[in-house]
């Protein structure tokens, strides 16, 4: 499906550009004083002297990088697996694509997918498909150790919390921004913005929607969660696994690739030039 860029886009690239300003810390603080220290240098030489700076003057200094002007579109990936002993997998995965079209009007496409699967019963649903599968037996959960309060942090910008009460377990949360115009999406075509799928006995979910609100992936089993969250109000993604078992394979990943517009040779030299000069102001 088509639709034009929601602000979950707009915030996404200024995320990761910069654009969206400096963050500060929330106790209201103000800016510590300006410190001069004195490095210890050869004998016969003057002392170095350093001045320590605050976010307020560094967030005016300009250098070498990619301006809201040159960013075209963006595909955004997420993805959620989990990997139970007794051979049940629960996935969440969707992609969030946007790019220019031939009349300059930005259009976004969205697909999304969730499954649950394996077990001796069969498999799970699919694009929102209640499915049947799950086996359960030894789902590596532990009764006596327990995880929590990691749902309760707020972080501004990027956040990976892991909370691990268990043994022989494997866990990863990986964000990656970079540059690529040949990014490909997850989850296949343009579908609907969110999916959910169960087993039979509710015991292990799968979900992700795409929203106003931002996006929002999860996964519970019995031996805990993973969800991964972009908000764009508060300019928050995070990424948390909390794991109250033995022998779970669990990850959370997330991919956004920023597409430039092509800039000859001369342009860019044009820029190295303006950005030069702006930094001897």
């Amino acid at each position: 499906m088509k639709s034009h860029l929601n602000p979950l886009g707009l915030v996404l690239c200024a995320l990761a550009c910069g654009a969206s300003g400096v963050a500060y810390a929330s106790d209201g603080a103000a800016s510590p004083p300006t410190h001069e220290l004195a490095a210890p240098r050869e004998s016969a030489a003057a002392p170095l002297k350093v001045q320590l700076v605050g976010d307020d003057v560094l967030a005016t200094q300009t250098g070498k990088y990619a301006g809201a002007t040159m960013i075209t579109g963006f595909v955004l990936n997420v993805i959620s697996q989990w990997h139970l002993p007794n051979g049940v997998n629960a996935l969440a995965e969707g992609s969030l694509s946007a790019a220019r079209d031939r009349t300059g009007q930005m259009t976004s496409s969205v697909s999304t997918s969730a499954s649950v699967s394996g077990g001796s019963h069969g498999h799970g649903g699919h694009l929102g498909n209640r499915g049947n599968g799950g086996n359960p037996g030894d789902w590596g959960a532990n009764p006596n150790a327990s995880v929590s309060g990691a749902q309760s942090i707020s972080v501004n910008g990027v956040s990976q919390i892991t909370q691990v009460a268990g043994d022989r377990n494997t866990g990863n949360n990986s964000a990656l921004i970079d540059f690529s115009n040949s990014a490909m999406t997850q989850g296949g075509p343009a579908t609907a913005p969110s999916a959910t799928a169960t087993n039979s006995t509710g015991s292990v979910k799968a979900g992700i929607s795409f929203g106003s609100n931002g996006v929002t992936v999860a996964l519970q089993t019995p031996a805990g969660l993973a969800t991964q969250t972009i908000a764009p109000g508060s300019g928050q993604i995070a990424q948390l696994l909390q794991i109250a078992g033995n022998n779970q394979q669990v990850a959370n990943a997330l991919q956004l690739h920023l597409q430039t517009q092509q800039m000859s040779a001369a342009m860019l030299r044009q820029l190295g030039v303006l950005q030069a000069l702006q930094n001897r102001r």
